[in-house]
């Protein structure tokens, strides 16, 4: 299995990056191989100066960068030897078995969308989080920013996906799965709210439990969470501050110690044609060796492959 590493992506990149794929090692059986993109040079130096040696990666030399702030279509386009275009390339001719970044969101979507293409069915890709629930496990969320608005039959969808990503990665048989919604019942919400609940109600997909209030986000009613992209990345970010703000009040807590991003690493984008993980750009090495233990897991799990036999 090769995994491919963007480590001309993040904030922090390449340091991070190689930091996180050094601790990697230790969590990654031997069969698993990453592959560093980017420069080249600076990485096996990098690698040589921490004590480790140089063929315990491999490497694709790449001569430009994806700056976070520019326009993802035009960058994938204009700059082909960039370390997000390559690795999309390698992905697409099956060299990689799963290509991650922490670099420009926007570009990662756009290659997947170009590169790899959505999966034949998928209405729109979307990406994931998961959130702790208080007596143990985790609720996955989606959308959490990709698809701010959505129409019913998408949210449909991001149901069976979210249900499908519970029950292969985190092990979840029959995913409780809930709407995300302002009251229980069916005629609360707006338009499209009252819509998709009508559609999920008597579905055989999956196992719709109805609508789920923001109260319930963290409690055992849901193990799936459907939304838009717009109120996913809001509770997502929110959740995010409360644990930011009770490090900086040295609050400590077992329980919101579960809201690191580090401990997770990434997500997937769930819909395309192959295994595509976005990465905080903040992340920390300690959050990159995450991402490369969550894309070897969903790389076993073969989720592509059972999301496309339910799409078709």
């Amino acid at each position: 299995m090769k995994i491919g590493l963007d480590i001309m992506g993040g904030d922090y990149a390449p340091k991070n990056c190689l930091d996180g794929a050094i601790m990697a090692l230790e969590a990654l059986p031997k069969h698993v191989r990453i592959v560093l993109i980017g420069d080249s040079e600076q990485a096996k130096n990098y690698i040589k100066e921490q004590g480790i040696a140089e063929d315990t990666f491999d490497y694709v030399h790449t001569t430009e960068v994806i700056q976070m702030g520019e326009h993802p279509t035009k960058a994938i386009a204009q700059k082909p030897n960039s370390s997000v275009a390559v690795g999309f390339k390698l992905l697409k001719e099956n060299g990689l078995q799963c290509f991650a970044s922490a670099g420009n969101t926007g570009a990662m979507l756009v290659g997947s969308m170009f590169s790899v293409k959505a999966i034949s069915g998928v209405i729109r890709p979307c990406i994931t989080s998961i959130l702790p629930k208080i007596n143990g496990g985790y609720t996955v969320l989606l959308d959490v920013g990709t698809n701010a608005d959505c129409k019913p039959d998408v949210l449909y969808q991001f149901a069976i996906l979210g249900s499908i990503f519970a029950k292969e990665v985190y092990k979840v048989e029959n995913p409780k799965v809930g709407l995300l919604n302002i009251g229980e019942e069916p005629e609360k919400g707006n338009l499209v709210a009252q819509a998709a609940y009508s559609l999920m109600k008597d579905t055989k997909d999956f196992n719709f439990i109805g609508n789920v209030e923001g109260l319930e986000v963290f409690e055992e009613k849901a193990d799936v969470i459907v939304c838009e992209g717009f109120t996913g990345n809001v509770l997502l970010k929110t959740a995010e501050a409360f644990y930011s703000m009770s490090k900086r009040r040295n609050i400590t807590d077992e329980y919101f110690e579960k809201f690191n991003y580090e401990l997770y690493g990434g997500t997937p984008i769930l819909g395309v044609n192959s295994n595509v993980m976005i990465a905080h750009g903040k992340s920390s090495a300690v959050a990159f060796k995450n991402l490369m233990v969550l894309s070897k897991d969903i790389v076993e799990a073969n989720l592509n492959e059972k999301i496309k036999t339910v799409f078709q």
